[in-house]
């Protein structure tokens, strides 16, 4: 039984850990400090887990001196050192370990059915400059029951606290039933940081009017809509959020990219199909995930 369904049965509750899938990369490694940090702002335990199919390629080949797959070798030294480093950024973190000899995509997904949140990287240790995002963190953000956050970006590595930071959240038609919205509150909150609430607009070609007295009416009249709907999600809020309100026109995706720049994480929420075993991320999520200037927040918004 998941935690979830303890608590929903009334059962013994666990403790949700911050579960961040390592390697050995930079940037795995960068991705430990940000869930150490983020661990130890929730008060929970972070869980470092090691997930490769060694044994495909390796047989039953084993280390001389240990009686080991040479990768599981390689795969216990990362963690250890992973755990060390973590421990040392925050020392008051409880910190788990787990070396898995399956396909990372699948490993990372269930770990994340017990976790408050999975935080990845953008690429593995391949050695190949990527363009993109790689491809066990975007496997993982499509699929996974928690949240995800996946590090990117030039930020100092830190999830900052009390710096006068900003975490910026897109606000879609869910509105104030937004999963995505109440974790970025949450979020802000841990922070002491400012929440900007971004809602995007446009005003579709063929209702712009050339008459003189109706220039800019039905641009007006987007606007205004979308201000509606993003005051309405945003009435239930508490009031000590340090909450700003923007209503931006042009494409979700363009106007997230741009709210990302100098923002300390970015939220944004994917609908999640029951029985769709499909990449399940939609076109703002996948745009956010490979260009963002910050850290981004996946957050799964059931349907």
């Amino acid at each position: 039984m998941n935690a979830a369904a303890a608590r929903a049965r009334g059962g013994p509750q666990t403790i949700e850990p911050i579960v961040v899938g390592v390697d050995g990369s930079g940037s795995s490694l960068r991705a430990v400090d940000w869930a150490a940090d983020e661990a130890a702002l929730r008060g929970v335990p972070l869980r470092l887990v090691y997930a490769s199919l060694w044994e495909r390629y390796e047989g039953e080949s084993l280390a001389e001196d240990v009686g080991k797959p040479s990768e599981q070798v390689r795969a216990e030294d990362i963690v250890r050192t992973a755990a060390r480093r973590a421990g040392l950024r925050e020392p008051g973190v409880p910190v788990s370990t787990a070396v898995l000899p399956e396909e990372p995509e699948y490993a990372l997904v269930r770990e994340g059915r017990t976790a408050c949140a999975l935080v990845l990287g953008t690429r593995g240790r391949s050695g190949v400059v990527e363009l993109l995002l790689g491809s066990v963190s975007l496997a993982v953000a499509g699929h996974a029951d928690c949240p995800v956050i996946v590090v990117r970006g030039a930020s100092d590595n830190r999830v900052r606290a009390g710096t006068g930071g900003r975490v910026v959240v897109g606000v879609g038609e869910q509105g104030a039933e937004s999963a995505a919205l109440r974790f970025a509150v949450r979020e802000a909150a841990l922070r002491r940081a400012t929440l900007e609430a971004v809602r995007a607009w446009r005003c579709p070609a063929h209702e712009s009017t050339d008459h003189p007295l109706l220039a800019g009416e039905p641009a007006r009249l987007h606007e205004q809509q979308a201000a509606d709907v993003l005051e309405q999600a945003l009435k239930g809020l508490p009031a000590d959020v340090d909450l700003r309100r923007d209503t931006v026109e042009g494409p979700a995706r363009r106007v997230l990219l741009n709210a990302s720049h100098g923002a300390d994480l970015l939220v944004v929420g994917a609908r999640r199909h029951r029985g769709h075993r499909g990449l399940q991320l939609g076109r703002v999520a996948h745009a956010v995930l490979h260009h963002s200037a910050c850290a981004v927040a996946v957050v799964p918004e059931p349907v």
